[in-house]
C-alpha cells in the first residue's frame, strides 16, 4: 500500500510538500523526491532526458558575461540559473519539453511553442518572479507569479492549453 501511495504521489505532485516532522514523514518525502529525480531522467516523464537542463546550462555559459549579445545585454546570473533550474525540476512529470533562451535584461526564458498562435513564454527573474505571456488562438494571458519552489498552477494550466491538440 505504501508503495502505491508513493508512486501516485511521485507522478501527480509537482513538488514534495510535507509539513510532517516525524521520521516516517521525512522518509516518505525523501522517497518521493528520489523517485521524482529518477523519473526526471526518463524520456517519457522527465525533462532531463530531453536535454532541457543541458540547454539551460549552455544558455548560462553563453550569456553569463556582460554584453553577451553585442548590444549591451545584462549577464545571466547564477541566481537566475538556479531559479530556472528549480522551476523546471518542479514542473509536473510528463510536461512537454520547452526551449530555453536568455533575454537582454539577464532573465532566462522558458518557452513552449506549438504554433505562432499557440505559445507561452515564461521569464525567470533573479528576484524569483515568473513573468509569463501566452497566446492561445485569439486569447492572450499574461502576468507575474512569485516562485516559492512550486510550479504555479496558472503557468502549468497555460502549458497544457498551449500544447493541447
Amino acid at each position: 500500500m505504501l508503495m502505491e501511495v508513493t508512486a501516485s504521489a511521485i507522478i501527480s505532485l509537482s513538488a514534495v510538500p510535507t509539513s510532517g516532522a516525524s521520521d516516517t514523514a521525512q522518509f516518505v518525502a525523501s522517497q518521493v523526491e528520489q523517485g521524482r529525480r529518477h523519473l526526471q531522467d526518463s524520456y517519457a516523464f522527465g525533462l532531463r532526458a530531453k536535454g532541457v537542463f543541458g540547454e539551460l546550462y549552455q544558455t548560462l555559459e553563453e550569456c553569463r558575461e556582460p554584453n553577451w549579445d553585442g548590444y549591451g545585454a545584462e549577464p545571466v546570473l547564477d541566481t537566475t540559473y538556479q531559479l530556472a533550474q528549480k522551476f523546471l525540476e518542479v514542473l509536473p512529470l510528463g510536461m512537454p519539453a520547452p526551449s530555453i533562451g536568455a533575454e537582454p535584461d539577464g532573465h532566462l526564458t522558458v518557452e513552449w511553442y506549438r504554433s505562432p498562435r499557440r505559445t507561452l513564454s515564461v521569464s525567470v527573474s533573479p528576484e524569483g518572479e515568473l513573468h509569463y505571456a501566452a497566446l492561445i488562438g485569439s486569447a492572450k494571458a499574461y502576468g507575474t507569479e512569485p516562485f516559492f519552489g512550486e510550479a504555479p498552477k496558472a503557468i502549468v494550466d497555460l502549458v497544457h492549453r498551449v500544447m493541447a491538440a
